[in-house]
């Protein structure tokens, strides 16, 4: 028996058998051991973004501008006259690469939840991007000093990254 059968006012709405049976379903799976897996579902059926995909989209719009970033510090670089040019030239390759490499995963990721990005609008200190998530449109926003300050944070991650990578394989004397 679901709740619907004793609810008085259910008798003179025409409901769908599908929304009925995922009513029923959902019932089943707060009483059930699936709850946390239907909690966790819920908002992927309806089109609203979860917390871990609004993470994904700020990702997604940080990691081209950290990657423009990167691509110009090499480019100053590449001008310098430093006995170490050769090593800086490679550390930022090789923090490009990472940049790179995260962008199309999380490209990938993004087509799989179908979720779509689409332009990009500032208004004051407020830069929008549109985005549709499986149906539902909405904006998100990010004032600059924020992506300032996570585009720091993570190209320290990535700094510490190649550190780590450094001191797995020290360079050995001729």
């Amino acid at each position: 028996m679901s709740k619907l059968d004793g609810n008085e006012r259910w008798k003179s709405k025409m409901l769908l058998t599908e929304h009925v049976e995922r009513y029923d379903e959902g019932e089943a799976g707060e009483n059930g051991q699936g709850a946390a897996a239907a909690r966790a579902q819920a908002p992927r059926e309806r089109g609203i973004i979860s917390t871990e995909e609004r993470a994904m989209l700020r990702d997604y719009i940080l990691l081209p501008h950290m990657e423009k970033m990167v691509e110009k510090s090499i480019a100053d670089v590449e001008h310098m006259t430093t006995v170490l040019k050769r090593a800086y030239l490679m550390a930022g390759q090789k923090i490009l690469d990472r940049i790179a490499q995260d962008l199309y995963g999380l490209r990938r990721e993004l087509k799989k939840r179908n979720i779509r990005i689409l332009n990009e609008e500032q208004s004051d200190l407020v830069v929008y991007h549109r985005y549709y998530c499986r149906g539902y449109e909405d904006r998100f926003g990010m004032t600059r000093d924020v992506m300032r300050s996570e585009i720091s944070v993570r190209l320290a991650r990535y700094t510490s990254e190649l550190a780590a990578l450094l001191k797995e394989s020290p360079v050995k004397p001729r």
